[in-house]
């Protein structure tokens, strides 16, 4: 590939349907994965839970999250396993950080989905008006892809709060997932059959993977007198995790194109 094809290639990977297999597996493990910190290891379903175990979790997730994402922005080319690792990272500290927003500091699951669904739209808005574009074939360069993380993580924040609050009214987790699926699948449609705007329907997409990553990861781990399955949640973390390596090793991952390039 000579350089003036390096140039036009963005630095998130091209949005095939191995892409949204990978990041609908990389949503339930942070599920699970964050579910295993903050309360099975940190202590927040037992009685002596303090509220505080999802404050710590988020403390421990957000530091690898903060160090991935600059290497991403420093990097200087697309790098799958880069990429997959700053998406997992994202979404144990969403689930932590949703956590400790809807249980520890009271407001609950419609407080918190509401308040972060403001601050995901605040993201996009900002980064249209600064950029002129939302559009991820254009993440290729630092301002472009520190509103891409931003918005990722909000979003990856979101989709926990909302999918507890959608299982916590009635369908319970199977129920959602269900649910999610599809609104997910009509999100396609849309996409296929219609001329909506191709960058809005990407992170719609985008946002409602997290809820359905969110109720399946729930429905795998929580007890069984709540609608789960009761699974160990390092062995369900253990198991997304090598489903996922697997298929960013296996099949070929390319970089999206710039719009500048086609």
């Amino acid at each position: 590939m000579n350089s003036s094809a390096k140039a036009v290639l963005a630095k998130v990977p091209a949005v095939t349907l191995g892409f949204w297999i990978i990041k609908v597996l990389a949503t339930t493990l942070g599920e699970t994965g964050g579910d295993a910190v903050s309360m099975s290891w940190l202590g927040e379903t037992t009685e002596e839970a303090t509220g505080w175990g999802y404050l710590i979790g988020t403390g421990i997730f957000i530091v690898p999250l903060a160090m991935l994402v600059a290497a991403q922005i420093r990097a200087k080319a697309f790098h799958p396993w880069l990429y997959w690792l700053t998406i997992i990272a994202s979404t144990t500290a969403g689930t932590t950080m949703a956590d400790f927003a809807t249980r520890s500091l009271g407001i609950g699951y419609p407080g918190g989905s509401i308040l972060l669904l403001a601050a995901v739209l605040a993201c996009l808005v900002w980064w249209y008006r600064t950029l002129g574009s939302i559009d991820v074939g254009t993440v290729a360069e630092p301002r472009s892809e520190a509103f891409y993380w931003a918005t990722i993580t909000f979003s990856q924040t979101l989709g926990t709060a909302l999918g507890d609050w959608v299982a916590d009214e009635g369908p319970g987790y199977l129920g959602a997932a269900l649910l999610f699926g599809a609104t997910l699948a009509l999100v396609a449609l849309l996409h296929y059959r219609t001329a909506i705007n191709r960058a809005a329907l990407f992170w719609a997409a985008f946002i409602l993977t997290r809820p359905l990553g969110a109720t399946v990861g729930d429905f795998l781990d929580k007890p069984l007198d709540k609608g789960g399955l009761e699974m160990s949640r390092p062995v369900a973390t253990l198991f997304l995790a090598g489903a996922i390596a697997a298929l960013v090793w296996l099949p070929p991952q390319r970089a999206g194109e710039h719009p500048s390039g086609q």
